[in-house]
């Protein structure tokens, strides 16, 4: 890449920056049409040389499609309907957590819920989650904790009381990853437990 071409580039990176740091709708993020506008056709690749700044700072560009599934070679069209958000390329750490204010159970009853409600298809009746919860957490918290995660925009709620995934999950959870670990949870919970049933028999035996 020429000189000419990386400082083009360079310049029009600084402009989106400005835009996917500084809110200016309800939701944060940028539109791609938005950055379409602003920064040319070539944008996809501005924002690839913005998220290679980023790497040593942990942040990268996240995008989301309108569609949940997605598209594994995006159509110009389908950029332009997608929104994109600067979020974290790692995770934060239990300390971190506790320093923006969610303690671990906060944080666990997020990660049972998100689960929960994929689990149904993406929606579930908030008294099923509140019932949920009420196993893992203390009982006042419950119903606290899910106005939390919905003002926060992980969660939405119709007037019906059924709960769904908002967009700041889309943006910072990696759904799948999540599903992986608690499936190895369970498995790792099975295997302790038929362990400890096996030593019992064992031992009933001798």
């Amino acid at each position: 890449m020429s000189t000419k071409r990386k400082g083009a580039y360079a310049a029009k990176a600084k402009r989106a920056t400005h835009m996917l740091f500084f809110r200016r709708h309800q939701k944060p993020g940028v539109k791609g049409w938005e950055l379409h506008k602003a920064l040319g056709a070539d944008y996809p690749k501005v924002l690839e040389v913005l998220d290679d700044f980023m790497k040593p700072l942990d942040l990268q560009v996240k995008t989301v499609f309108e569609e949940e599934k997605i598209p594994e070679k995006p159509a110009p069209d389908e950029l332009d309907k997608a929104r994109f958000y600067v979020t974290l390329r790692g995770d934060l750490e239990p300390k971190e957590a506790k320093m923006i204010g969610w303690r671990i159970d906060d944080l666990a009853g997020l990660a049972i819920t998100i689960s929960y409600i994929i689990s149904k298809k993406g929606q579930a009746a908030r008294r099923d989650v509140e019932e949920l919860l009420g196993e893992k957490l203390a009982g006042w918290k419950v119903s606290l904790n899910l106005d939390r995660y919905i003002r926060y925009g992980y969660l939405q709620q119709d007037d019906n009381e059924q709960l769904y995934l908002d967009w700041r999950t889309r943006v910072e959870v990696d759904q799948k990853a999540l599903i992986d670990q608690l499936l190895r949870s369970d498995e790792e919970q099975n295997k302790d437990t038929k362990d400890s049933i096996d030593e019992e028999q064992d031992e009933e035996s001798q």
